[in-house]
């Protein structure tokens, strides 16, 4: 590349990361990590010779939503693709739909997250449109601020065709644990709140089922891999401080600590499940540092 185009690139990835908040020295990472990452995924869509979906799973606040603005920016400007970002958390059902399943199947099922609580024939729909490489699609957002999905005139309408779809979520690629996993309860919530195993085993079931289909259908798989699930609730804090900042809404500590207990089952699972199986492991330290990244040839050896 000329010393005039890096220059260029550089300008325009150091404005990228002042738009996001980061600091100058994150430029580092995406020269190390995040531009190989891109590369990589380029490649792959150039031999597919079509749309390629691309899951990014990772823990809450392991930085799924930063990585796939970066990408999508490297994408376009480093190798000319349209790249679009479909997050799992805009596919959650409405406020009023999961109160009407808390109602009929279990109460746990009024808090936004785990499998079942997702509009999964929406995004079927969606990736349906990304591989026929439909125009005009529109993607659904989801307003945490008020737990509830935005209304339409607030989705990202998608002018083109996108040639890569970043599909996140954190629990992307999860599979169906054995019943016997589930016979214990893993946290206080659990025990206290779901004895009799009810909500799990629906989870469980929403997995075995309609979720296999959506968590399938992507062609490339990248895990942002936490350290374990310890790290995982100062994450979560520091996310919600944020949304404090930027709405003046969001929940106390104590709040916190039981909504993520609903996710520790299913990301210790994935901690423990995920990584043989992804195509891309991104390692990363309690403070988000990233370790050596493992593409599929040597996660399989």
């Amino acid at each position: 590349m000329p010393s005039s185009d890096r220059a260029i690139q550089a300008e325009a990835l150091s404005a990228l990361t002042a738009t996001e908040g980061l600091p100058a020295s994150y430029l580092a990472i995406i020269a190390a990590h995040w531009c190989p990452l891109a590369a990589h995924i380029a490649a792959r869509a150039s031999a597919q010779g079509g749309p390629l979906i691309v899951c990014i799973s990772g823990s809450q606040g392991s930085g799924k939503s930063t990585l796939c603005r970066m990408l999508e920016a490297l994408l376009a400007r480093e190798h000319g693709l349209h790249a679009a970002t479909l997050s799992l958390d805009d596919l959650y059902l409405t406020r009023r739909e999961r109160a009407e399943l808390a109602c009929d199947v279990h109460p746990l099922f009024a808090t936004r997250g785990v499998p079942g609580t997702h509009d999964v024939a929406l995004g079927l729909s969606l990736l349906a449109g990304v591989r026929a490489g439909q125009a005009g699609l529109t993607l659904p957002r989801f307003d945490k601020a008020k737990d509830d999905r935005a209304p339409q005139s607030a989705w990202q309408r998608l002018a083109a065709p996108v040639a890569v779809l970043l599909f996140d979520g954190w629990c992307m690629g999860a599979r169906p644990q054995v019943d016997a996993d589930l016979a214990q309860p893993i946290n206080r919530l659990e025990a206290e709140e779901d004895a009799a195993g009810i909500w799990r085993t629906h989870v469980n079931a929403a997995l075995a089922g309609p979720y296999r289909a959506l968590f399938g259908a992507p062609d490339l798989t990248v895990m942002l891999q936490a350290p374990g699930f310890e790290t995982v609730l100062g994450w979560r804090r520091l996310q919600e401080e944020k949304l404090r900042a930027r709405t003046g809404a969001g929940m106390t500590d104590a709040e916190l600590a039981r909504f993520v207990m609903h996710y520790e089952r299913l990301t210790r699972h994935l901690l423990a499940d995920l990584p043989p199986r992804a195509d891309v492991v991104i390692p990363l330290g309690a403070d988000h540092a990233v370790g050596a990244v493992r593409y599929a040839a040597q996660t399989n050896e």
